[in-house]
């Protein structure tokens, strides 16, 4: 088996270190100067087990693969980024090859749907951060993670106990699911407070809106018929398996989105976590407005060029108040 990691970033680097360095094949698409960091200097993880750099075989575009009968695929870009990805994995040849979207949101796996056949869920639980090309870091301990993954829309396969086996050996405990998105609604309620993540400072009193919003979510959840489960701190699996752990030197830069305006990566997917919850309450009667307020201001805030945490508690409220 050869795994295809799709987009080497924060999740997609520390799991593609972590397979390399359990002997597993990997093969990674990167961009930009993470994909020349790569070549010139290998992927560089650090955890709470240390730091180990590895070789990771880099390609630019799926263009430049060959795919093989046995390749498994972990699509790991943005939401935002789901539908070119997808496009360019079929023009470049992916037939049936089971591909698994290790992303936020619940929108990935029906949009994949629609291209490939063989399409599997995954709950990404993992306190991975990328600032610096090259380098990734995971504070997740004893386990760098926690995945539950799973057939989309129900059930599980061989595929599923392929990977659990991989991912397991590489230290990310892997839970085989039949409903593998109720845990990923789940997970959702977890990433709705992102974007409030990024507005604000690090020390800002961030419940005072993200409880709010997970509220919301929940009146929109059970207005549309949608089961979700518990992915936070109260699932027993988080503390044998997977707790957040400090570093030495190496401070956690909060959530991805808070992340990715760092970088300077010119998009956010607040669209596909907030806006998800609002699409859901337009099309079931449930109103959704400050899900639908947050991903108004997300798209104000790239437009704008603002940097994170540039936002006051005063200010958002207002914001919530609106």
């Amino acid at each position: 088996m050869r795994i295809i990691i799709h987009g080497v970033g924060a999740i997609g680097g520390v799991v593609g270190a972590a397979l390399v360095e359990a002997g597993q094949e990997v093969l990674g698409i990167a961009r930009g100067r993470m994909l020349e960091a790569i070549r010139a200097r290998g992927l560089t993880m650090i955890s709470p087990k240390g730091r180990v750099t590895v070789k990771l075989p880099c390609v630019a575009t799926p263009s430049e693969i060959t795919f093989r009968p046995d390749d498994v695929v972990l699509l790991c870009v943005k939401g935002q980024d789901t539908e070119a990805a997808l496009s360019d994995l079929r023009a470049a040849g992916m037939t049936d090859q089971p591909l698994f979207c290790l992303q936020n949101g619940t929108a990935n796996e029906r949009t994949a749907l629609r291209y490939f056949p063989n399409v599997h869920g995954v709950t990404v639980m993992m306190p991975a951060t990328y600032l610096e090309p090259g380098e990734v870091i995971t504070h997740g301990a004893p386990c760098y993670g926690l995945f539950e993954i799973g057939r989309y829309p129900q059930g599980s396969d061989a595929d599923d106990a392929a990977l659990k086996k991989a991912l397991d050996k590489a230290n990310i405990a892997t839970f085989v699911s039949e409903a593998v998105m109720e845990a990923k609604y789940g997970k959702l309620l977890m990433n709705l407070g992102n974007i409030v993540d990024a507005m604000l400072p690090l020390d800002a009193d961030k419940p005072r809106f993200t409880d709010r919003l997970k509220d919301e979510a929940r009146a929109v959840f059970e207005a549309s018929g949608i089961a979700w489960r518990d992915t936070g701190l109260d699932d027993p699996r988080r503390k044998e398996f997977m707790q957040i752990t400090e570093i030495d030197g190496t401070p956690r830069s909060g959530s991805s989105t808070r992340q990715s305006i760092a970088r300077g990566a010119g998009s956010v997917e607040t669209d596909y976590l907030n806006g998800e919850v609002a699409l859901l309450g337009r099309l079931h009667g449930q109103a959704a407005p400050l899900n639908a307020r947050m991903t108004e201001l997300a798209a104000r805030m790239i437009a704008g060029g603002k940097g994170a945490g540039e936002m006051s508690e005063d200010e958002m409220e207002q914001v919530f108040s609106a």
